[in-house]
Order: C-alpha cells, then sequence, then structure tokens
C-alpha cells in the first residue's frame, strides 16, 4: 500500500507551522498507523532530515495521548477507536491522508503533531479530594451502590482525558471532558459530598484556562474513543443548578 501524507510541521509555539507532503511506500496492511509514522520517521532519519514529533504511550487505547486529527476526524473516522488502535488496512480505499494535531487555543503545539494538554490537569487538580475514611481497606460491599448508577459511574469513568472532544466541538469546549469526571464521582457513595463544589470548581476552570462552552452540537460524543454520552454533560448542569 502507497501514501501520500500531508503531516503539519511547526517547529515549537511561536512559530508557523504548514502542511509537508511525503510519500511511504509498501505499507502492509496489518501496519498499524502510529508504525507507518515511525516507518517515516525511519526514512526521513536516515536522509538526515529531522523526524516528525507526535503524542503516544501505551498504544493499547488507554492513555489517550496519540492525539491526531486524521482526515479532519479526531483519532480518525472509525468510531469508538483511538488513533494507536488504528491499522492501514482502515484506509486501504484513500491513498491521500491529512494530519494534524488537536486544533484548540487551550491546546498549543509544542512540537509537529504534539500539543500541551496540560490544561486538563489544572482542571482535574481544582476538583479537590474525595472524603473517605483513612486507615485499612473496608470491607467488600460495605458501602451499597445500585446497579443502575455503578454501570453509569464505570462508563463516566472510561473518559481517558485525550481531548478529542475539544478538538472536534466548534466551541473548543471541555464539558464533555468535565461532565464526565464530576458525574462518574456524583454516582458514587464517596463523591457525593462534595459534588456540587467540585462541579463549580472544575467548570470555573475550565471557563480559566479559555475552553468554550456547550451549545449541544453533540460532536464531542460522536467523536470521543471511548464514547462517553452527553447526558453526562446533562447531570453535570443539574449538578450546578
Amino acid at each position: 500500500m502507497n501514501f501520500t501524507l500531508h503531516i503539519w510541521r511547526q517547529k515549537k509555539s511561536d512559530a508557523t507551522g504548514d502542511f509537508v507532503t511525503y510519500n511511504i511506500d509498501h505499507i502492509d496492511e496489518d501496519t498499524s498507523f502510529l508504525e507507518m509514522l515511525d516507518q517515516l520517521n525511519e526514512q526521513l532519519i536516515d536522509k538526515g532530515e529531522d523526524c516528525i514529533v507526535f503524542d503516544y504511550d501505551c498504544r493499547e487505547g488507554i492513555c489517550g495521548a496519540c492525539s491526531l486529527v486524521i482526515n479532519g476526524y479526531p483519532h480518525g473516522e472509525k468510531k469508538a477507536t483511538t488513533t494507536c488502535q488504528l491499522y492501514m488496512r482502515d484506509y486501504k480505499t484513500q491513498s491521500e491522508l491529512w494530519i494534524e494535531p488537536w486544533r484548540a487555543n487551550t491546546f498549543p503545539v509544542i512540537k509537529d503533531l504534539t500539543v500541551d494538554r496540560s490544561s486538563f490537569d489544572s482542571i482535574i487538580q481544582s476538583g479537590g479530594y474525595v472524603s473517605v475514611q483513612t486507615g485499612s481497606a473496608p470491607d467488600a460491599n460495605s458501602l451499597l451502590v445500585d446497579k443502575v448508577s455503578a454501570d453509569e459511574a464505570f462508563n463516566s469513568a472510561t473518559c481517558i482525558g485525550c481531548g478529542a472532544c475539544v478538538a472536534v466541538c466548534p466551541n473548543a469546549s471541555a464539558s464533555l471532558f468535565v461532565a464526565a469526571k464530576v458525574t462518574h464521582l456524583s454516582l458514587m457513595p464517596q463523591g457525593k459530598i462534595e459534588e456540587q463544589d467540585r462541579a463549580q470548581r472544575m467548570t470555573d476552570q475550565m471557563e480559566t484556562e479559555g475552553f468554550g462552552s456547550c451549545s449541544n452540537h453533540r460532536h464531542c460524543e460522536s467523536v470521543c474513543p471511548k464514547g462517553i454520552s452527553v447526558s453526562n454533560i446533562t447531570k453535570m448542569n443539574k449538578i450546578l443548578i
């Protein structure tokens, strides 16, 4: 398989970036998307050129670090999938690919395809703590949680904080990310005590960081690799009210 790649290159945050075109040939269909970029980097290094900087860690769809927009779709067009879980066979009908970083002022480019997402860390830190007694571990099932709440809390907790919701939102809103973190704790007995204060602090920090407001476009839900529902935003708004 042969591909023409248009990749965003930018030396640093305050530099002017642009797309640079590369051709890469003889890619096996079972090669992962990130492995394809690794192969391209090997070619660039052999030529004495600066390799393309992109982010990744687990390569198992767990950490959310592989933040790439591929042909206009965060993490690519395939549903419920992170970039590291994509294979080149997914693009066997597309020989030309446009690859760029998350596009949001709150995620400034560090270099090439890597962005600074420390604004998410600030939001998490603003949430504070959960009031629980310290000491030895409690007996199993000593805190009863109904199955519906447990299932909903788990679904919200699967958010990996990748930022795809911000990258696709016309307002660059982090509401889906914040709502997932707020609601998964509020559904648990341990998180009930501070739920209103936590929601207020985290939404205030979201605004301080410069993220926009939710206006119900719902693009965030459609590109989320973990399928986080916008119903979390509804729950968060009810807590705030």
